[in-house]
């Protein structure tokens, strides 16, 4: 039998769990109007201002949007569907990187800022996966992905600084067609990626980029890329805000 346990956050938050929840399953579809205040505060048993302030946080997660006169309709788009597979084949020809390419499909503008560029002592999970001693160093970039000029994703990637030492991976500009196909044409094809997706509570540094609301998790993917010989060549840790987008893999099965 179920251990007893009590949600101890305030009626508000609780609030906003249950219709956030109805939101991203599709029960309550984009641009559908919400029921009145006057109903929501018979359903839940609460006060006025509870369903003010549960509203209030939905709309800081921009979920939902309130029309003066008309009532509160949900967001013509709530989570967006992002299929990482899509991302790490080298660009074709002369195409832009994928980031670019696969926004444009969506009808918006990708866009990215370069953070940082920088020789790091990684963190010990990529010093882990990238073989190095205690001291060795990688090379980091470290960007900011935008869709349509608002924040999306927050990307560290690292490098073996004997691949990426003197190359454009090492300087802060953008990189034509992006990383995968650098690495492609110096020798290194991209042939194998492997990806650890978690959820945790945001960094006050992603609350700032991402400019994220309060109370929202990131999603948090570790993302290992190797040559068709097993060599890790780059290893990027990414964070994305949790309610507003999904990520789809199709995997076969044998």
């Amino acid at each position: 039998m179920a251990r007893e346990h009590v949600d101890s956050r305030p009626q508000h938050k609780q609030i906003a769990a249950e219709l956030r929840a109805l939101i991203l399953s599709g029960d309550m579809p984009p641009g559908s109007k919400f029921p009145s205040v006057r109903d929501l505060m018979s359903r839940f048993a609460v006060v006025n201002q509870t369903i003010q302030r549960a509203l209030k946080i939905l709309k800081d997660e921009q979920l939902v949007v309130g029309k003066a006169g008309a009532g509160v309709f949900v967001r013509g788009t709530t989570q967006q569907i992002i299929n990482p597979a899509s991302y790490m084949p080298p660009a074709q020809g002369d195409a832009p990187y994928s980031w670019i390419t696969e926004a444009a499909k969506r009808q918006q503008v990708g866009t990215s800022e370069i953070l940082d560029v920088t020789e790091v002592e990684p963190p010990v999970q990529v010093a882990e996966v990238l073989g190095l001693a205690s001291g060795e160093t990688a090379v980091l970039r470290y960007r900011l992905m935008l869709l349509d000029d608002e924040p999306a994703e927050l990307v560290r990637s690292y490098y073996p600084a004997d691949i990426a030492r003197g190359t454009a991976l090492a300087h802060r500009r953008r990189i034509k067609g992006g990383s995968p196909t650098l690495l492609a044409e110096m020798g290194y094809q991209p042939a194998a990626a492997v990806d650890r997706v978690s959820v945790r509570i945001p960094t006050p540094e992603e609350v700032r980029l991402l400019e994220l609301p309060e109370d929202v998790p990131v999603l948090r993917t570790f993302r290992v890329v190797s040559t068709d010989n097993g060599r890790p060549i780059e290893v990027s840790v990414m964070a994305k805000a949790g309610h507003l987008y999904e990520l789809q893999y199709q995997l076969p099965i044998h």
